[in-house]
């Protein structure tokens, strides 16, 4: 299981500042995302997460100059979320240095829209949303009842999609129905983010079958060691 870290953009700045060697005095703190980003590349991370806080309220992509700031740091992939709500979105995430897009939830009804953002970024392409039944049940949904995760699931392979980002999975229930949702669609690459606090959360989920465990301000504020949660996330089940 890949660990993947997650930097929320926020004013082009990190929304969480980090400071590696908090604990022992060791380092400097920063805000900076691209030497943040660089700092856990040169630990061994192979993609890192980025979220467009700005974008996610305004709807459209907004913080492209930390993101080509990012890229021009790190070769590595760029997966960013937050403001891709649509083909031009993407393609403006795409053209500042991304790689990857997390869309929302939302497009899952828009059939049309979907497609259009499939087309715009193919395979690197990954939807998102809260697959606890309730949260799903809260949703305005445009269908005459709120469907299961399963069956959005189904959906959004159906439609071409490979890889998905669901929110919130820390506790042991959260893990077994992942589980469930991984040995059901084993060539669907699920990647969660969110609710994981403890190296145990981290265990759990590769555990469960999980594909990419995305950690932001757990990684940033030192709760979890970068270090650590990828010996466990490489290690045999």
């Amino acid at each position: 299981m890949r660990i993947v870290p997650a930097i929320d953009l926020d004013r082009g700045r990190s929304r969480i500042v980090y400071w590696p060697g908090a604990a022992t005095g060791v380092g400097a703190p920063t805000d900076q995302p691209a030497r943040i980003a660089r700092a856990f590349v040169d630990r061994g991370a192979s993609l890192i997460h980025l979220v467009d806080f700005d974008g996610a309220r305004a709807g459209a992509p907004v913080n492209l100059e930390s993101i080509g700031a990012v890229a021009g740091l790190v070769s590595t992939p760029l997966q960013v979320a937050g403001g891709m709500e649509s083909a031009e979105a993407i393609r403006l995430a795409f053209a500042a240095g991304a790689t990857r897009a997390v869309v929302a939830m939302s497009v899952i009804d828009h059939p049309a829209l979907l497609a259009d953002c499939i087309a715009a970024a193919g395979d690197w392409l990954a939807v998102g949303f809260d697959p606890r039944p309730d949260r799903l049940a809260a949703y305005p949904w445009r269908r005459p009842a709120a469907p299961s995760a399963e069956q959005l699931l189904d959906e959004l392979v159906a439609a071409g999609v490979a890889r998905v980002v669901l929110a919130h999975g820390g506790d042991a229930a959260e893990a077994a129905a992942f589980a469930g949702l991984a040995a059901r669609l084993p060539s669907l690459e699920l990647s969660v983010a969110g609710g994981v606090t403890t190296l145990d959360g981290v265990r759990r989920l590769r555990d469960a079958g999980v594909s990419s465990l995305i950690l932001g301000e757990a990684l940033l504020s030192g709760a979890i060691d970068f270090d650590e949660a990828q010996r466990i996330g490489d290690a045999a089940q």
